[in-house]
């Protein structure tokens, strides 16, 4: 049924908390796991004045995302997986849709990390995007480490 699990991470507890269902569902489908980190670079005014600086930021950036995602692969091929890596930059949800697409996943996996009220109007919630905009299943965990 699933041949390519899209698992979206970005380094907190939180994400990875997902990890545990798609490595079972994974090994049950004997499926392929694709890590995917969503880069974002931080954007500073004095970038402007030294356009350095904003080469420098995004190669630190790259570098820590690709440690990340290797660092993750490693555990899980360790474990008998079939993992990639993959990482992108942009809108979160857009560039999980557009990953997923391109590496022909059947289903993306996410943990939300449960943010309510006022939090989720000003953060907003990648994984509501995710699940109204996605032509393909999703499977959302909520981690049980959610603090209210």
């Amino acid at each position: 049924m699933y041949k390519k699990i899209l698992v979206r991470l970005d380094g907190s507890e939180l994400a990875e908390a997902v990890l545990p269902h798609v490595c079972a569902l994974a090994e049950c489908m004997k499926a392929e796991i694709v890590l995917l980190r969503v880069m974002i670079v931080p954007i500073y005014d004095y970038t402007v004045f030294d356009p350095r600086l904003d080469v420098t930021l995004r190669g630190q950036v790259e570098t820590e995302t690709t440690m990340y995602l290797e660092q993750k692969a490693t555990e899980l091929r360790q474990s008998g997986f079939t993992v990639t890596t993959q990482f992108g930059e942009g809108e979160i949800a857009e560039t999980i849709l557009s990953i997923a697409d391109q590496v022909q996943a059947d289903l993306i996996a996410m943990s939300t990390h449960g943010r309510t009220g006022l939090a989720r109007v000003v953060f907003g919630s990648v994984a509501e995007a995710v699940l109204h905009k996605a032509r393909i299943p999703i499977l959302l965990i909520r981690p049980s480490i959610v603090s209210e």
